[in-house]
């Protein structure tokens, strides 16, 4: 029997992808505009005392191309917590002018190919990576994922052993652009459609290119790995919002 691989779970985590109906949004009064804005930036208040209390993290970004135009990230200690965000956004006002078009659900995963001597909940550098701060960097690139099933070359059929060496490989080629790139790695196998979600912050995009480009000849990559929709997005502070509604 094929030996699976032990994983630490952290915040569960919501990527909500949403379209502008511009035209809506500009027959809309001022005064409607306005109070759908005001009723937003208050909900952001509330999430932002909910990351000041340490129970989550929250990030706007304005997302590039016509997939979407804004994505939310969220995370938060519960996959009830997540619901609740999700159903206060879609009452408020302002999310009647936008039309919900992808999402994905995961929870932060770290997981290990060797034994820990250490419980990894009681170390600050594992619980730093299981409840993170979303990176304030310009650029965001999101992309799900799953290891290659088929019948030839299936992933969950291999020894850990071998699993193991080729992550390893494939973190040694990863490790020249840690610097420049932040990473958060979610699992979602039952929870979303693909198996793991990637979360790159960087404030250089090329750069993004580049590294997944140089990972994708790691064995791991070339021969088992599955990539969903790419999404990059520009992160947007709490003050360029209305900015980015002016009509």
């Amino acid at each position: 029997m094929v030996e699976s691989v032990t994983t630490f779970d952290g915040w569960y985590t919501l990527h909500d992808f949403r379209t502008i109906n511009w035209e809506k949004w500009q027959r809309a009064t001022e005064d409607e505009r306005n109070e759908a804005l005001i009723e937003f930036h208050n909900l952001l208040s509330e999430w932002q005392i909910v990351e000041g209390n340490q129970e989550g993290r929250h990030a706007l970004y304005s997302i590039i191309g016509q997939k979407a135009d804004l994505m939310i990230m969220v995370l938060r200690p519960t996959m009830k917590d997540l619901n609740k965000l999700e159903s206060q956004f879609n009452k408020s006002a302002l999310a009647h002018y936008t039309q919900p078009v992808n999402s994905y659900v995961s929870i932060i995963e770290k997981s290990s190919y060797t034994k820990r001597e250490t419980d990894p909940y009681k170390d600050p550098a594992m619980l730093a990576k299981l409840y993170p701060t979303i990176p304030k960097t310009q650029y965001i690139c999101f992309y799900p994922m799953s290891k290659l099933r088929g019948e030839i070359n299936n992933w969950f059929t291999l020894p850990k052993e071998e699993r193991g060496r080729m992550m390893f490989e494939h973190i040694a080629t990863s490790k020249p652009y840690t610097e420049d790139i932040k990473r958060i790695i979610t699992g979602s196998i039952g929870f979303d459609d693909y198996e793991w979600g990637v979360s790159l912050f960087c404030d250089d995009p090329l750069k993004f290119k580049k590294l997944i480009y140089d990972t994708r000849f790691d064995e791991v990559s070339a021969k088992y790995a599955i990539f969903g929709t790419f999404y990059i997005g520009n992160y947007l502070l709490k003050e360029e919002i209305n900015t980015y509604f002016e009509i």
